[in-house]
C-alpha cells in the first residue's frame, strides 16, 4: 500500500508551531511584545486565533520559548565554535559573540530588551540560562587574571560590562556601512583588551588617554 505524501498531524503541528515562533519573532522585534496580540500573531501565520492555543497557551509562553531557544542555540554554537588552537580565549569569545549576534538581530533584541516583559517565574528560568553563558566569559577572565594575563578587579562586573557592550552592536550596525564586521570585531576586541590589560609599572592606574580618540 502506497504511503500518503500528506503531512501527518504531528508533523503539521510542529510546522505550525515553528511558523508561530517566526511570526512572533518578527512582530515582537518590530512592534514590541506589549503591542502584539495573539490575534496579530495568528493573522501573520494565517490561522484562526484559537489555533495558536494548541501550541502556546499564552503570549508569555511564546516569549519564553523564543528566549530559551536563543540561549540554547547560543550555548550550542559556542561549544562548537571553530577557532585556531592558539587563539587567545578572550579573542575567541569576543569574535564569537559579535559574529553570532550580528547574524541574529531580532533574536538579540528580544532576548535582551524584552526581559522586562517576562513574569517572575519565566524570568528566573531564562536568567539561569543567561548566567550559564556569562559563566563562559567569567571563567576566561578569572583564569586569565590568575595566570597574570589580565587585570580584573571584579570578574562578575567585568563579565556583564563586556557582554553588554558587545551585545549593543546589532542596535547600530548596518551592512554596507563604514566598517566591516571584521573591523568591528577588531575594534571591540582592542577595547576589551585595554579594559583588562595589566597595569604597567611606568604609570599604574593612570592610562594615557591623551589624543588617542581618532
Amino acid at each position: 500500500m502506497a504511503l500518503s505524501a500528506r503531512p501527518q498531524p504531528r508533523q503539521r503541528g510542529l510546522e505550525t508551531a515553528e511558523k508561530v515562533r517566526k511570526a512572533a519573532l518578527r512582530l515582537f522585534a518590530t512592534s514590541g511584545y506589549a503591542a502584539v496580540s495573539m490575534r496579530d500573531i495568528a493573522t501573520q501565520v494565517g490561522v484562526q486565533p484559537g489555533a495558536l492555543y494548541n501550541h502556546f497557551p499564552t503570549k508569555q509562553h511564546i516569549l519564553k520559548d523564543l528566549m530559551l531557544s536563543h540561549m540554547a542555540d547560543l550555548l550550542a554554537a559556542w561549544d562548537t565554535a571553530d577557532f585556531p588552537d592558539e587563539t587567545d580565549p578572550i579573542e575567541r569569545f569576543v569574535r564569537f559573540h559579535i559574529r553570532y549576534h550580528l547574524e541574529r538581530a531580532d533574536e538579540v533584541f528580544i532576548a535582551y530588551m524584552e526581559l522586562r516583559s517576562l513574569d517572575a517565574e519565566n524570568f528566573a528560568i531564562v536568567e539561569a540560562e543567561r548566567r550559564r553563558y556569562e559563566t563562559v566569559l567569567a571563567e576566561i577572565l578569572s583564569e586569565g587574571a590568575a595566570s597574570g594575563r589580565y587585570h580584573i578587579d571584579n570578574a562578575k562586573v567585568t563579565t556583564r560590562a563586556i557582554i553588554a557592550m558587545l551585545t549593543g552592536i546589532p542596535a547600530w550596525y548596518r551592512p554596507g556601512g563604514d566598517l566591516s564586521k571584521e573591523e568591528i570585531e577588531t575594534l571591540y576586541l582592542n577595547m576589551v583588551r585595554k579594559s583588562i590589560a595589566r597595569e604597567t609599572n611606568d604609570n599604574p592606574g593612570n592610562p594615557d588617554t591623551g589624543d588617542r580618540m581618532a
